[in-house]
């Protein structure tokens, strides 16, 4: 029996591009993404867009800045792709780049669960959902987010002041910062339930709402056989741990929590091959790096290695992971490893 019966590559998938220094249109998604991650891959800061905040709005998963408006970033999201312009960072001449685009449900819509209105895009069947709202500095305020469950994990930026760091909330336990290695806390915690996150009973603005300025969130409900979130500890051996998703990866993240490690992002385009899944970092600009760290397998994924920022004894990791294909398709084809 399929888990799904959907295509998640309609919903998710990772496009390679090479840049051109020019006005650049780039097809291929394969459906009109509203967030848009992309990465030059030997320099560069990470650029995020979206649909909710609006075409050339960019901010950066590696630092803390505000959003900053490039009318040379990304300036239009297309029917199958999107289109840029002469910013080196997602479009450097003769350059590779990665580009990590999920569909939502377009520039949004308000939301009035919770304490606060929020501005919502949710695509409700892949389980993700772009939230924006107005922080009112008082604790304990919850926000709707337009999904049909529970989000297991979620990334919030203030985007109006520079110098906030980006917050993770994992399965409302952890709170971590994707713009840093540091480890993990359990404090200051945000929570979410079915309709809405809450933001911290013990802070009013420092960790989410601040007053008067804008947030932006992005939320990650589990759909099985498309997406998982999950925890696991490493054994230190090159046999590591495997890691059952129910699906074959097309996008996974790592994250250490309990010591200050990268944000480690691996997809199905870079190389494309077993064990050559090239890196990235999340926090950092640094160019990809072509370790051999884990196996994609038609399941989950293997890890394949000591290093410590994906596998080391009595280590701590969160990962999340999306669909290149469910174990059993809607067409009843098994998926296969690479």
């Amino acid at each position: 029996m399929a888990y799904i019966s959907f295509q998640p590559s309609d919903h998710f998938n990772t496009k390679l591009y090479t840049g051109n220094g020019s006005t650049n249109a780039i097809t291929g998604v394969g459906f009109q993404p509203d967030w848009v991650w992309i990465k030059n891959r030997t320099q560069y800061s990470h650029q995020l867009y979206d649909a909710v905040r609006g075409v050339t709005k960019r901010i950066f998963s590696n630092n803390t800045d505000a959003e900053e408006t490039d009318a040379q970033g990304l300036t239009t999201f297309g029917s199958d792709g999107f289109s840029l312009g002469t910013n080196a960072g997602v479009n450097q001449s003769s350059t590779g780049h990665v580009s990590w685009n999920w569909k939502a449900n377009g520039s949004g819509s308000a939301n009035t669960d919770g304490d606060i209105t929020s501005t919502v895009s949710a695509n409700t069947t892949s389980g993700f959902s772009i939230i924006k709202f107005t922080g009112n500095s008082s604790t304990s305020q919850s926000f709707g987010h337009g999904l049909s469950g529970t989000p297991k994990m979620w990334f919030i930026k203030n985007i109006t002041d520079s110098g906030d760091n980006w917050q993770v909330y994992f399965n409302n336990t952890t709170r971590l910062k994707l713009d840093t290695t540091e480890v993990g806390e359990s404090n200051y915690l945000m929570t979410a339930n079915a309709t809405t996150i809450t933001t911290p009973s013990n802070s009013g603005g420092a960790w989410g709402n601040a007053n008067g300025k804008d947030f932006i969130v992005y939320a990650f409900q589990e759909i099985k056989g498309f997406s998982a979130m999950n925890s696991y500890t490493g054994n230190n051996n090159v046999d590591g741990n495997f890691l059952y998703t129910g699906f074959k990866p097309a996008f996974i993240m790592i994250k250490r929590t309990n010591f200050t490690k990268p944000w480690m992002m691996f997809d199905n385009k870079r190389d494309g091959y077993n064990p050559d899944n090239n890196q990235l970092q999340a926090n950092d600009t640094a160019v990809e790096a072509t370790n051999d760290f884990i196996d994609i397998v038609s399941n989950g994924f293997k890890i394949r290695t000591t290093d410590s920022t994906v596998n080391t004894s009595g280590g701590v990791f969160i990962y999340m992971a999306f669909a290149e294909a469910p174990l059993v398709s809607s067409n009843g084809i098994p998926a296969v490893a690479r």
